[in-house]
């Protein structure tokens, strides 16, 4: 079968998804966590197999951690499952409601977009959250991961495939894609695919975005930054900095770049370096940062470097305004933390930031659709349209427009005695 014929299966899949009711997506995800944790151990067995292949072929290890996905992983992404399962069904809630004349009444429905394609590096975590939370909002799911991944992501959507369809599911709700060529090809299939999520490097990203007429939602780099105020409580300021850069260092919400305020540089520095470097953290720092501690000295192209590793660059600035004018200038959209005890000034920088998360006094690693309460993501969106941030069920919904008369004409609102319409606006749902 073509990639041609299984967009095609997909797209036909995807028209009988959208009306999938509550309860079969419910027990269909009920079955993928129980034949997860079923197969855990033939899972772990393609994944070390693959994690072995990458290692012999020196696959950076930012990556190679991405790929790891053993029991820990396995029961995160069964917890994800769960925690998905009790989320509200996103499909058919009514957005809004008007009277446009009597006896005429205009809906605007909540849908599915769709087909979904993803493309994504490493992460064999990433086919479970996505898979899931296209199931639960009613959309086909094309995926194709990248071949470091494909013993694990082949066992893993065979399972989900199987277990979503058992429970009821169209054939073809799931598709995945394993050919190097497929990613071209599926990038042309614009009459199939509805939307593309990239997941991957900045250059992966990249090229989904410049070769394909496709809409695109995703993000290219992951440039975070936390900036500590002059009105910061240091112990919390260590805390927090210690979590964003090196909590997990190898993920795009992992903090790239520390700001201080010169204010409190000479009391916070050494204390973070201390922290920092107790966790085997490089720092690298601008001349007024190395005037305070010794750190080796930040280029240029730290500012715009998204590192995925135990390095940080330190940069001092004269005030919160600089602060906001650093970030927005070098930052990549995606998530900035503020550490600071006065409400006011951390809310200016929340309002003034512009980024998709914007935090006050926690982690820049919260950013994540499971942290949200999303149940999981289908990724990141740094863009200004349609979603942003952490993209869970809501972020996979478009709306329809849904209107119901009595055998009215658009006539009849014309000419010397046309009716006028009454827009009023409705207290209730479709349907009742």
């Amino acid at each position: 079968m073509t990639i041609k014929d299984k967009a095609a299966l997909a797209k036909k899949a995807s028209i009988r998804m959208a009306a999938v009711a509550s309860d079969v997506k419910n027990n269909a995800l009920h079955a993928i966590a129980h034949a997860l944790t079923e197969n855990t151990d033939k899972i772990i067995a393609a994944n070390q197999a693959d994690m072995s292949a990458a290692a012999a072929e020196n696959l950076a290890a930012p990556l190679l951690k991405r790929l790891k996905f053993q029991s820990d992983k396995i029961q995160e992404a069964v917890d994800g499952i769960s925690s998905l399962i009790h989320l509200p069904d996103p499909v058919g809630v009514t957005l809004s409601a008007m009277e446009l004349d009597r006896g005429l009444e205009l809906y605007k429905v909540s849908s599915p977009i769709g087909v979904i394609g993803i493309v994504f590096e490493s992460r064999p975590d990433a086919l479970v959250q996505i898979s899931s939370l296209c199931l639960k909002s009613g959309n086909a799911v094309m995926m194709k991961g990248g071949s470091e991944a494909a013993r694990t992501n082949r066992i893993l959507s065979e399972i989900i495939s199987a277990a979503g369809i058992s429970a009821g599911l169209p054939s073809g709700w799931l598709t995945l894609l394993e050919a190097r060529s497929d990613v071209s090809d599926m990038l042309k299939l614009d009459h199939s695919i509805d939307l593309i999520i990239p997941r991957g490097s900045n250059e992966f990203v990249r090229y989904i975005m410049n070769n394909t007429t496709i809409p695109v939602l995703g993000h290219a780099d992951g440039i975070c930054h936390v900036y500590i105020d002059k009105r910061a409580d240091i112990d919390m300021a260590v805390r927090v900095c210690v979590d964003s850069k090196c909590q997990y260092v190898a993920v795009c919400n992992a903090a790239e770049t520390l700001l201080v305020h010169r204010e409190i540089a000479r009391e916070a520095l050494p204390v973070l370096k201390a922290a920092l470097e107790a966790k085997g953290v490089e720092i690298r720092g601008c001349p007024e940062t190395r005037n305070i501690i010794d750190a080796k000295p930040a280029m240029e192209a730290d500012w715009s470097t998204e590192y995925l590793d135990l390095i940080i660059s330190v940069k001092i600035v004269a005030s919160m305004d600089d602060a906001i004018d650093h970030i927005n200038t070098f930052g990549s959209g995606h998530t900035d933390a503020i550490i600071t005890s006065d409400k006011s000034r951390g809310t200016r920088f929340m309002d003034l930031v512009d980024s998709a998360d914007v935090f006050m006094n926690c982690s820049t690693r919260f950013a994540d659709g499971y942290r949200y309460g999303l149940g999981a993501e289908v990724g990141i969106a740094t863009g200004k349209l349609h979603a942003r941030g952490p993209v869970g069920l809501e972020g996979l919904m478009i709306y329809k427009w849904r209107l119901i008369g009595d055998g009215h004409v658009v006539s009849d609102y014309s000419g010397p005695d046309a009716r006028t319409y009454t827009h009023k606006l409705l207290k209730k749902r479709f349907g009742e």
